[in-house]
């Protein structure tokens, strides 16, 4: 599909599909009828080393104008990562030293590729301007709006008003956002739907410096695993993009029926006709299991390949019956006694977080060693032997005991 093929009709409802603003659409509607490709842009801190599929809302959609025949800017923001964005956030995130960002963004821009085009993305870096704009350029850039208007953005209007601090540095992080957008000359920007202020930032700043202004998309937050929160790998309700095929396809199954909808209208890149058969199929009495498997593939196949797939099915499968996966993590503890109990081997082997939660799993009947349930709380296992343990249906390690 390129912009040549489709009409600025079809162009429109792609791009809009999933979404949840399009501000302002009869200036975009314009930028297409130039017939030239858009510059598009989308910005990513790196926080963390690796990408979950929270992040991939907006790297589809970004997929979905490269199809369209646009040019991406894959923002990484390496210099404005060192002040952490405070969208969302009740208290001043710290921030992350230049070597965190560094070693980060280079296994963001490893993992994009999964999803965008090579050919029609340009990784940029802001450091590239933002390092050049110096003490007089920040002044000017600050001078350029007042307190009042950063305090309308409701995560800085609720800390103020609660008496808790805002660093004068968070007030510089959407008018660098804004910045980037007039040093990249974006056509259009997404984001998620917190961050609205930021994205508007950069049309105001672009039409301070007589630039044509951005269109600006915002996309819906994904909950995570927890069907509550925003997928964030601090709460530990993410699925990760670099995490292994089996991981990926059993937490995808494990989200809630109603979920798995959410997921699907966002993530996957089925057509529209075939999610609305799917829901017609499961109305009519199928087992939306068939489609949660079908959606877990797809995913698994995009961040690893059909093979890994067809294997994360099979081995879902043999975990669901209680079986014990070909591959299973190798662990070694010492211990100085002769022996060691189930709760104490669980937590040294990093299945639980503590012994009392082992004893509770163990309570539940939710502890197998070599595939038999464990009952007794108290057993002991002696040194020298070899076990594999499971605590849930995910959690697998194979412990030798020395």
């Amino acid at each position: 599909m390129t912009s040549n093929s489709v009409s600025i009709e079809q162009s429109l409802a792609l791009i809009k599909r999933g979404s949840d603003e399009l501000l302002i659409e009869s200036e975009l509607v314009e930028k297409l009828k130039t017939g030239r490709p858009l510059r598009v842009k989308a910005g990513f801190d790196p926080t963390a080393p690796d990408l979950h599929l929270g992040h991939t809302v907006l790297l589809n959609k970004l997929r979905q104008f490269q199809e369209l025949g646009h040019q991406v800017l894959f923002l990484i923001g390496d210099f404005t990562g060192m002040i952490g964005d405070p969208t969302g956030k009740s208290a001043t995130r710290p921030p992350l030293t230049a070597e965190q960002v560094q070693e980060n963004a280079k296994s963001y821009a490893a993992q994009v590729f999964k999803i965008l085009k090579p050919e029609q993305t340009e990784v940029v870096f802001n450091s590239t301007w933002l390092n050049e704009l110096g003490a007089a350029g920040m002044l000017k850039l600050a001078a350029s709006h007042t307190v009042a208007r950063m305090l309308e953005r409701d995560d800085f209007s609720k800390r103020y008003k609660n008496n808790q601090p805002i660093a004068i540095h968070e007030f510089l992080y959407p008018l660098l956002q804004g910045y980037d957008s007039v040093a990249l000359k974006a056509d259009v920007e997404l984001g998620g739907t917190d961050q609205k202020f930021n994205l508007l930032m950069g049309r105001e700043l672009q039409k301070q410096a007589g630039q044509s202004q951005q269109c600006v998309l915002t996309m819906p937050l994904l909950e995570g695993l927890d069907g509550v929160n925003k997928m964030s790998k601090s709460l530990g309700n993410y699925i990760g993009v670099a995490e292994p095929a089996n991981v990926i396809f059993s937490k995808i199954m494990s989200i809630s029926d109603e979920l798995m909808w959410r997921y699907i209208e966002l993530l996957s890149f089925e057509s529209l006709e075939t999610i609305a058969k799917w829901k017609a199929e499961i109305a009519a009495g199928a087992n939306p299991r068939n489609t949660k498997v079908h959606f877990a593939q797809e995913i698994v196949a995009r961040f690893h390949n059909q093979e890994a797939a067809e294997e994360a099915l099979k081995d879902f499968e043999l975990r669901s019956k209680g079986g014990i996966p070909d591959e299973v993590p190798e662990v070694a503890i010492e211990i100085t006694e002769a022996s060691i109990s189930v709760p104490q081997l669980l937590k040294q082997a990093g299945l639980v977080a503590s012994t009392s939660e082992a004893m509770r799993a163990i309570e539940q009947g939710g502890v197998k060693l070599d595939g038999e349930k464990v009952t007794d709380k108290h057993q002991q296992l002696n040194k020298g032997s070899e076990v594999v343990a499971q605590v849930g249906k995910r959690k697998f390690a194979r412990v030798t005991i020395s």
